[in-house]
């Protein structure tokens, strides 16, 4: 077991946390020069495209130091902070973390937000300056932050790049002097606690666990705490580029288990394997439950499809265990889900793998936080979707979550940051010159107001400078009113929003004039109303398409063509209380692009 050490990878979004990962792998011969590729653990083609990490991965090296041969087992984390809870579960599989800090960009955001996830779990961090071959790079400048903000001695930060391999050796040896090896007792009953889970068309369900005590053997009959569920250990085996069954694996090592489960409700992430004969008395403390930020509805294009939407969802969520989701119904899209999401990239990556993944296409609706909602008579909901909120003569008040934001940026584009944030309803609690020109803004700022475009806002702003990061605080009461738009006087439920009343107006206008623009016109006229309870704060209307229908009068009295266009009147107020309006999936994304 002194021999075994489990580490991951942390640092900020676009750091070189995977390009590191792959310099370790090729310097221990883990995988041959054949299969190496750039990225090698982003197994996910959308990870590829994007050139971000969206999962963890692990996989297992062997290294030698000094005549002795040790087991390495590397998670690679994603750094993108809708992805922050896959973090949080490699970090508790670990002992210890390497924090990469680019030489040319110094410490950010979710550098330091990932660090206390690593701190909070007691792991021995390794600093490392990456990039240092850039033209760019200002290795002192970056050391001295590091020093402070982890206040460890210059001598103990690695420097190295990603690309051209320099300093991966000392990494290596950093890695086995410095990371602790595994605690725990192989003779005592089995605890593994399953950080991952993925699932398998031919096998089923394969979940990955880390052994905190005892051992595991090939066949053995195995219990899963959470679910009281028994199943035999078929296949047992340790990850590395492939997965590789092995007869037993031991106290301390990261291994994977496939045990022909087929249903994706019995397996959680963060439960407790232990044997069937002898097991343990209690489960591993595991990591909290996901708390989703944003709600939006899943719906698919074909109410059909229903089943196979679940299907998949079940399937995903074994994948992507941060997503939440319940069945909900809506009058103008059907049976479809109301699902929870980290954030707005999160949101996005769902809705493009289930269209790679699983051939479905889907309609997603404007996205929302959940609000409280407390009635006159005392009771207190909670409300996920605007539909839900009491009328306005039962409503005592309506409370929404807010977040502590830290905002990291160039002090240059301090000014234009300040202004975004206040007119986000922002209110600035703290402000820390971090070194000369770099400056980091805490803002209290309501959650709803950010779900939008607050992220690509601030990237645009800043110059792409600019590193972000929030966690909630408490609900605070709001003047929001619920925002219906009519189309055709039938309101769309799938378009309705929760709003300040103060932006209520003009949020209205805006969205009646984006409809205009992307609904097609029909036979009759169309009204686009925006409306707050009974009243219509705006109004566009698509005008219908009209045939001639006095071309063949020619001449003759006039009576004879006001007769024509007083029946052509007649057919289409007909039309008009029968017609229903068909909404294309792009007026539903461009809600959310609203500017």
């Amino acid at each position: 077991m002194e021999n075994i050490r489990n580490f991951c990878i942390i640092a900020h979004i676009d750091h070189g946390k995977s390009t590191l990962a792959d310099r370790l792998l090729e310097y221990t011969n883990t995988i041959s020069k054949r299969d190496m590729q750039a990225q090698v653990l982003d197994d996910m083609d959308l990870e590829k495209e994007r050139g971000i990490t969206i999962k963890s991965h692990a996989i297992q090296m062997d290294y030698e130091l000094n005549g002795k041969k040790y087991v390495l087992n590397l998670i690679d984390t994603p750094g993108h902070v809708d992805f922050s809870y896959e973090v949080s579960r490699s970090i508790a599989a670990c002992e210890g973390a390497l924090l990469i800090v680019d030489a040319a960009q110094g410490i950010q955001a979710q550098t330091i937000s990932n660090l206390y996830l690593a701190l909070g779990n007691d792991l021995e961090i390794i600093p490392i300056l990456n990039k240092i071959d850039l033209p760019s790079a200002e290795p002192e400048a970056v050391k001295d932050q590091i020093v402070e903000l982890l206040g460890c001695k210059r001598e103990d930060i690695l420097a190295a790049s990603g690309k051209t391999g320099m300093g991966v050796h000392e990494i290596l040896a950093a890695i086995v002097d410095r990371v602790p090896a595994p605690k725990g007792d192989p003779k005592a009953p089995l605890q593994a606690l399953i950080f991952d889970s993925v699932y398998n068309s031919f096998r089923g369900i394969i979940a990955y666990f880390k052994i905190v005590n005892g051992t595991i053997k090939k066949g053995e009959k195995v219990k899963f705490l959470a679910t009281g569920k028994e199943y035999n250990a078929d296949e047992i085996g340790v990850l590395r580029l492939k997965q590789e069954p092995r007869n037993e694996v031991k106290t301390g090592d990261v291994g994977y288990i496939i045990s022909g489960i087929k249903d994706a409700r019995e397996v959680k992430v963060g439960d407790t394997i232990t044997t069937f004969l002898n097991p343990c008395e209690k489960g591993i403390q595991g990591f909290e439950d996901v708390k989703p930020m944003v709600f939006a509805g899943i719906y698919p294009v074909d109410t059909d499809d229903f089943e196979e939407l679940r299907y998949s969802m079940e399937k995903l969520q074994l994948n992507d265990a941060s997503l939440t989701w319940e069945p909900e119904a809506s009058a103008a899209l059907g049976f479809g889900f109301r699902c929870g999401f980290l954030g707005m990239l999160h949101m996005e990556i769902i809705q493009e793998r289930l269209e790679r993944e699983f051939n479905m296409t889907v309609i997603t609706t404007v996205p929302n936080v959940s609000y409280f909602a407390y009635t006159t008579k005392g009771v207190k909901l909670t409300v996920n979707n605007p539909s839900d909120l009491p009328d306005a003569n039962f409503l005592e008040k309506v409370e929404e979550p807010y977040i502590r934001a830290q905002i990291i940026t160039k002090s240059e584009f301090t000014g234009a940051i300040m202004s975004l944030c206040i007119g986000k309803r922002g209110i600035l609690t703290n402000q820390v010159y971090l070194t000369t020109d770099r400056v980091e803004l805490m803002f209290e700022m309501p959650l709803g107001e950010i779900v939008f475009d607050f992220y690509d806002k601030l990237k645009t702003i800043s110059k792409g400078y600019a590193s972000f990061d929030y966690q909630p605080l408490e609900y605070r009461a709001s003047h929001l009113v619920k925002l219906d738009i009519l189309l055709n006087s039938e309101p769309v439920d799938a378009l309705s929003a929760l709003i300040h009343r103060d932006n209520a107006h003009n949020f209205g206008k805006k969205i009646c004039e984006k409809l205009k623009e992307l609904i097609p016109r029909q036979q009759f006229e169309i009204p686009i109303q925006a409306a707050i309870g009974a009243k219509i704060i705006s109004r566009e209307t698509i005008r219908a398409l009209r045939k001639d229908v006095t071309a063949k009068c020619y001449g003759g009295d006039i009576s004879r063509k006001r007769k024509l266009l007083e029946k052509q009147k007649e057919g289409k107020k007909r039309m008009r209380s029968v017609g229903n309006v068909e909404i294309p999936q792009s007026a539903f994304m461009a809600v959310l692009k609203l500017d």
